[in-house]
Protein backbone atom coordinates (compact mmCIF):
# COMPACT_ATOMS: atom_id res chain seq x y z
CA UNK A 1 0.00 0.00 0.00
CA UNK A 2 2.75 2.16 0.63
CA UNK A 3 4.74 1.65 -2.08
CA UNK A 4 1.77 2.43 -4.29
CA UNK A 5 0.55 5.20 -2.58
CA UNK A 6 4.34 6.56 -3.13
CA UNK A 7 4.31 5.56 -7.06
CA UNK A 8 0.82 7.84 -6.95
CA UNK A 9 3.19 10.89 -5.71
CA UNK A 10 5.56 10.35 -7.57
CA UNK A 11 3.71 10.00 -11.14
CA UNK A 12 1.77 13.49 -9.75
CA UNK A 13 4.71 15.00 -9.17
CA UNK A 14 6.21 13.92 -12.86
CA UNK A 15 2.53 14.99 -14.65
CA UNK A 16 1.88 18.29 -16.20
CA UNK A 17 -0.55 20.80 -13.79
CA UNK A 18 -3.86 20.04 -13.85
CA UNK A 19 -4.79 23.35 -15.29
CA UNK A 20 -2.48 22.20 -18.67
CA UNK A 21 -4.16 18.81 -18.64
CA UNK A 22 -7.49 20.43 -19.13
CA UNK A 23 -6.73 22.57 -22.40
CA UNK A 24 -8.11 21.12 -25.73
CA UNK A 25 -6.04 20.35 -28.93
CA UNK A 26 -3.87 22.80 -29.69
CA UNK A 27 -1.06 24.70 -31.79
CA UNK A 28 0.67 25.08 -28.83
CA UNK A 29 0.74 25.64 -24.68
CA UNK A 30 1.99 28.56 -22.53
CA UNK A 31 2.07 28.00 -18.46
CA UNK A 32 2.73 29.98 -15.66
CA UNK A 33 2.74 29.33 -12.08
CA UNK A 34 2.66 32.94 -10.44
CA UNK A 35 2.58 31.45 -6.70
CA UNK A 36 6.32 31.54 -6.38
CA UNK A 37 6.34 35.36 -7.93
CA UNK A 38 3.99 36.82 -6.26
CA UNK A 39 6.00 38.04 -3.61
CA UNK A 40 8.77 39.99 -5.96
CA UNK A 41 5.47 41.15 -7.58
CA UNK A 42 3.61 43.00 -4.67
CA UNK A 43 7.21 44.48 -3.49
CA UNK A 44 7.56 45.64 -6.82
CA UNK A 45 3.53 47.16 -7.64
CA UNK A 46 3.46 50.68 -9.15
CA UNK A 47 0.31 52.58 -9.54
CA UNK A 48 -2.24 51.95 -11.97
CA UNK A 49 -4.74 53.67 -13.62
CA UNK A 50 -7.27 50.89 -14.04
CA UNK A 51 -9.86 50.94 -17.35
CA UNK A 52 -13.47 51.23 -16.29
CA UNK A 53 -14.20 48.16 -18.02
CA UNK A 54 -11.65 46.42 -15.35
CA UNK A 55 -12.86 48.09 -12.54
CA UNK A 56 -16.62 47.12 -12.93
CA UNK A 57 -15.26 43.83 -13.20
CA UNK A 58 -13.00 44.55 -9.83
CA UNK A 59 -15.83 45.75 -8.08
CA UNK A 60 -18.50 42.95 -9.19
CA UNK A 61 -15.85 39.98 -8.71
CA UNK A 62 -13.54 41.03 -5.99
CA UNK A 63 -11.00 39.17 -8.34
CA UNK A 64 -7.70 41.35 -9.12
CA UNK A 65 -5.61 39.86 -11.38
CA UNK A 66 -2.48 41.05 -10.25
CA UNK A 67 -3.11 39.14 -6.46
CA UNK A 68 -5.78 36.98 -6.67
CA UNK A 69 -4.54 35.00 -10.09
CA UNK A 70 -2.00 31.82 -9.15
CA UNK A 71 -1.81 29.87 -12.67
CA UNK A 72 -2.52 30.41 -16.31
CA UNK A 73 -2.49 27.70 -18.77
CA UNK A 74 -2.96 28.84 -22.51
CA UNK A 75 -3.53 26.72 -25.69
CA UNK A 76 -2.94 28.54 -28.81
CA UNK A 77 -4.88 27.89 -31.86
CA UNK A 78 -3.87 28.90 -35.39
CA UNK A 79 -6.44 30.86 -37.36
CA UNK A 80 -5.82 30.81 -40.66
CA UNK A 81 -8.59 33.00 -42.45
CA UNK A 82 -7.78 36.48 -42.32
CA UNK A 83 -11.05 37.42 -42.28
CA UNK A 84 -11.66 35.80 -38.49
CA UNK A 85 -11.99 38.02 -35.98
CA UNK A 86 -9.72 35.24 -34.22
CA UNK A 87 -6.90 36.37 -36.91
CA UNK A 88 -4.09 34.78 -36.61
CA UNK A 89 -4.67 33.45 -32.96
CA UNK A 90 -7.46 32.25 -30.84
CA UNK A 91 -6.83 31.29 -27.21
CA UNK A 92 -8.66 28.74 -25.10
CA UNK A 93 -7.52 29.27 -21.38
CA UNK A 94 -8.04 27.87 -17.50
CA UNK A 95 -7.44 30.14 -15.22
CA UNK A 96 -6.83 29.04 -11.09
CA UNK A 97 -6.96 31.28 -8.20
CA UNK A 98 -9.09 33.05 -5.83
CA UNK A 99 -12.42 33.11 -6.82
CA UNK A 100 -15.87 33.86 -5.66
CA UNK A 101 -17.76 31.36 -7.33
CA UNK A 102 -21.08 33.37 -6.45
CA UNK A 103 -19.53 36.96 -7.73
CA UNK A 104 -18.13 35.90 -10.45
CA UNK A 105 -21.36 33.67 -11.53
CA UNK A 106 -23.56 37.07 -11.19
CA UNK A 107 -21.13 38.91 -13.22
CA UNK A 108 -21.43 36.32 -15.88
CA UNK A 109 -25.06 36.33 -15.82
CA UNK A 110 -25.19 39.82 -16.05
CA UNK A 111 -22.62 40.15 -19.04
CA UNK A 112 -23.63 37.08 -21.27
CA UNK A 113 -25.64 37.39 -24.10
CA UNK A 114 -26.41 33.41 -24.11
CA UNK A 115 -26.28 30.33 -21.96
CA UNK A 116 -25.53 26.82 -22.75
CA UNK A 117 -26.04 23.78 -20.12
CA UNK A 118 -23.24 21.07 -21.29
CA UNK A 119 -21.42 18.08 -18.71
CA UNK A 120 -23.03 19.49 -15.73
CA UNK A 121 -21.74 23.03 -15.90
CA UNK A 122 -23.11 26.24 -17.44
CA UNK A 123 -21.13 27.68 -20.54
CA UNK A 124 -21.65 31.69 -20.92
CA UNK A 125 -21.12 33.76 -23.89
CA UNK A 126 -20.10 36.90 -23.52
CA UNK A 127 -19.87 39.29 -26.21
CA UNK A 128 -15.89 41.12 -26.66
CA UNK A 129 -14.22 42.81 -29.50
CA UNK A 130 -16.27 41.40 -32.42
CA UNK A 131 -15.77 37.72 -31.04
CA UNK A 132 -17.83 35.30 -28.61
CA UNK A 133 -16.08 34.41 -25.28
CA UNK A 134 -17.22 31.68 -23.60
CA UNK A 135 -16.77 31.29 -20.36
CA UNK A 136 -18.01 27.98 -17.75
CA UNK A 137 -16.64 27.45 -13.77
CA UNK A 138 -14.84 24.45 -13.69
CA UNK A 139 -14.43 24.15 -9.68
CA UNK A 140 -14.21 26.97 -6.62
CA UNK A 141 -11.00 28.04 -8.12
CA UNK A 142 -11.22 27.46 -11.38
CA UNK A 143 -12.48 29.02 -15.00
CA UNK A 144 -12.18 28.03 -18.44
CA UNK A 145 -12.28 30.50 -21.21
CA UNK A 146 -12.20 30.16 -24.57
CA UNK A 147 -12.79 32.75 -27.83
CA UNK A 148 -12.35 30.43 -30.50
CA UNK A 149 -15.36 30.43 -33.24
CA UNK A 150 -16.78 26.68 -31.91
CA UNK A 151 -17.86 26.19 -28.31
CA UNK A 152 -15.72 22.74 -29.37
CA UNK A 153 -13.01 24.02 -27.60
CA UNK A 154 -14.13 24.78 -24.39
CA UNK A 155 -16.50 21.46 -24.37
CA UNK A 156 -12.80 19.85 -24.82
CA UNK A 157 -11.99 21.14 -21.28
CA UNK A 158 -15.22 20.73 -19.77
CA UNK A 159 -14.58 17.02 -20.81
CA UNK A 160 -10.96 16.49 -20.00
CA UNK A 161 -11.92 17.79 -16.50
CA UNK A 162 -13.65 14.37 -15.48
CA UNK A 163 -10.17 12.61 -16.27
CA UNK A 164 -8.46 15.29 -14.46
CA UNK A 165 -7.22 12.98 -11.57
CA UNK A 166 -5.50 11.03 -14.42
CA UNK A 167 -1.80 12.22 -14.23
CA UNK A 168 -1.04 11.87 -17.68
CA UNK A 169 -4.25 12.94 -19.55
CA UNK A 170 -3.73 15.96 -21.55
CA UNK A 171 -3.37 16.73 -25.10
CA UNK A 172 -1.06 15.38 -27.86
CA UNK A 173 1.14 18.49 -27.59
CA UNK A 174 2.03 17.91 -23.76
CA UNK A 175 2.51 14.57 -24.36
CA UNK A 176 5.02 14.87 -26.80
CA UNK A 177 6.73 17.22 -25.00
CA UNK A 178 6.17 18.08 -21.50
CA UNK A 179 8.91 15.50 -20.31
CA UNK A 180 11.25 17.60 -21.69
CA UNK A 181 10.27 20.49 -19.43
CA UNK A 182 13.37 21.37 -16.75
CA UNK A 183 11.68 20.84 -13.43
CA UNK A 184 10.51 23.45 -10.84
CA UNK A 185 10.12 25.81 -14.15
CA UNK A 186 7.31 28.28 -12.60
CA UNK A 187 6.49 29.27 -16.79
CA UNK A 188 6.96 27.31 -19.82
CA UNK A 189 5.52 27.22 -23.64
CA UNK A 190 5.62 24.18 -26.24
CA UNK A 191 4.44 24.45 -29.66
CA UNK A 192 3.81 27.33 -31.94
CA UNK A 193 3.98 29.68 -29.31
CA UNK A 194 5.26 32.58 -31.65
CA UNK A 195 1.74 32.24 -32.97
CA UNK A 196 0.88 35.83 -30.66
CA UNK A 197 3.75 37.33 -31.56
CA UNK A 198 3.78 37.25 -35.14
CA UNK A 199 3.42 40.29 -37.22
CA UNK A 200 3.25 40.61 -40.84
CA UNK A 201 4.66 37.09 -40.86
CA UNK A 202 7.77 37.53 -38.76
CA UNK A 203 7.76 36.77 -35.26
CA UNK A 204 8.75 39.95 -32.86
CA UNK A 205 10.23 39.88 -29.33
CA UNK A 206 10.37 43.31 -27.84
CA UNK A 207 10.18 45.00 -30.71
CA UNK A 208 12.68 42.77 -32.54
CA UNK A 209 12.40 40.87 -35.72
CA UNK A 210 13.66 37.02 -35.37
CA UNK A 211 14.44 35.37 -38.15
CA UNK A 212 12.06 32.73 -37.30
CA UNK A 213 8.28 31.55 -39.03
CA UNK A 214 5.46 32.27 -37.06
CA UNK A 215 4.80 28.45 -37.06
CA UNK A 216 8.33 27.15 -36.04
CA UNK A 217 8.20 24.88 -33.00
CA UNK A 218 9.65 25.73 -29.94
CA UNK A 219 10.36 24.80 -26.16
CA UNK A 220 10.69 27.39 -23.78
CA UNK A 221 10.88 27.76 -19.70
CA UNK A 222 11.26 29.56 -16.96
CA UNK A 223 12.90 28.82 -13.31
CA UNK A 224 12.70 31.12 -10.85
CA UNK A 225 14.31 33.68 -10.05
CA UNK A 226 15.26 33.86 -13.94
CA UNK A 227 16.88 31.21 -15.61
CA UNK A 228 15.69 31.30 -19.30
CA UNK A 229 15.57 28.38 -21.80
CA UNK A 230 14.29 28.38 -25.39
CA UNK A 231 14.61 25.56 -27.78
CA UNK A 232 13.65 26.23 -31.72
CA UNK A 233 12.86 22.92 -32.94
CA UNK A 234 14.12 23.21 -36.83
CA UNK A 235 13.38 20.47 -39.54
CA UNK A 236 17.02 19.78 -40.20
CA UNK A 237 20.29 20.31 -38.68
CA UNK A 238 21.23 22.61 -41.56
CA UNK A 239 18.20 25.14 -41.02
CA UNK A 240 19.09 24.53 -37.14
CA UNK A 241 23.18 25.65 -38.04
CA UNK A 242 21.49 28.59 -40.14
CA UNK A 243 18.99 29.65 -37.50
CA UNK A 244 22.10 29.87 -34.70
CA UNK A 245 23.86 31.57 -36.73
CA UNK A 246 21.22 34.57 -37.65
CA UNK A 247 20.93 34.65 -33.75
CA UNK A 248 23.73 35.26 -33.03
CA UNK A 249 24.28 37.87 -35.32
CA UNK A 250 20.80 39.26 -34.15
CA UNK A 251 22.25 38.84 -30.38
CA UNK A 252 25.15 40.77 -31.47
CA UNK A 253 23.41 43.45 -33.15
CA UNK A 254 21.22 44.15 -29.76
CA UNK A 255 23.77 43.99 -27.53
CA UNK A 256 25.14 47.17 -29.37
CA UNK A 257 21.92 48.94 -29.56
CA UNK A 258 20.78 48.59 -25.99
CA UNK A 259 25.03 49.80 -24.96
CA UNK A 260 23.43 53.35 -24.75
CA UNK A 261 20.00 52.79 -22.75
CA UNK A 262 19.59 55.23 -19.40
CA UNK A 263 20.40 53.43 -16.07
CA UNK A 264 16.96 52.20 -15.44
CA UNK A 265 15.81 48.51 -14.12
CA UNK A 266 14.07 47.38 -17.26
CA UNK A 267 16.73 48.99 -18.87
CA UNK A 268 19.50 46.72 -16.96
CA UNK A 269 17.44 43.99 -16.91
CA UNK A 270 17.14 43.67 -20.54
CA UNK A 271 20.95 44.40 -20.97
CA UNK A 272 21.70 41.35 -18.46
CA UNK A 273 19.34 39.55 -20.34
CA UNK A 274 21.50 39.97 -23.35
CA UNK A 275 24.94 39.64 -22.01
CA UNK A 276 23.79 36.55 -20.62
CA UNK A 277 22.35 35.24 -23.74
CA UNK A 278 24.38 31.98 -24.86
CA UNK A 279 23.12 30.29 -28.26
CA UNK A 280 24.28 26.85 -29.12
CA UNK A 281 23.16 24.14 -32.19
CA UNK A 282 22.36 20.70 -30.52
CA UNK A 283 21.41 18.36 -33.47
CA UNK A 284 18.47 19.50 -34.94
CA UNK A 285 18.25 22.37 -32.17
CA UNK A 286 18.80 25.62 -31.77
CA UNK A 287 19.22 25.94 -27.71
CA UNK A 288 19.15 29.89 -25.75
CA UNK A 289 20.05 30.18 -22.87
CA UNK A 290 19.99 33.29 -20.75
CA UNK A 291 19.35 35.40 -17.16
CA UNK A 292 16.30 36.83 -16.47
CA UNK A 293 16.33 39.68 -13.89
CA UNK A 294 13.82 39.98 -10.81
CA UNK A 295 13.48 44.28 -12.48
CA UNK A 296 12.82 42.90 -15.96
CA UNK A 297 10.22 40.18 -14.85
CA UNK A 298 8.78 42.98 -12.26
CA UNK A 299 8.64 45.59 -15.78
CA UNK A 300 7.19 42.77 -18.00
CA UNK A 301 4.82 41.58 -15.37
CA UNK A 302 3.19 45.04 -13.93
CA UNK A 303 4.08 47.65 -16.68
CA UNK A 304 5.43 51.14 -16.49
CA UNK A 305 4.37 53.07 -13.59
CA UNK A 306 0.93 54.48 -14.24
CA UNK A 307 0.14 52.25 -17.26
CA UNK A 308 -3.03 51.23 -17.89
CA UNK A 309 -2.14 47.29 -18.05
CA UNK A 310 -5.86 45.91 -18.03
Amino acid sequence: MVLLLAVAVYLRFKAPPEAARLLPESDGIVYVNLRPMHGAMHKSLKPVVRAPEYQEFLDATGFDWESDLDEAAIALHRVTDPKSPNYPVAYSMVLVGKLDGKRMGGFLEAHATSKEGYAGHTIYSVPSEGRTVRIAMIGYDTVAISNTPTPEQIHSMLDRHRSAALPFSGSTLLAEHYSEIPLLSVAWGMGRIGLPFAEDGKIRVLGMALPLEPDTAFLASVRWPGALRVEEIAPSETVAAKQAASLTLLLDLAKSATVGLGNMPANNGLKELLRTAQIRQIRNRVVVNATVSGELTSELLNGPAGQDNK
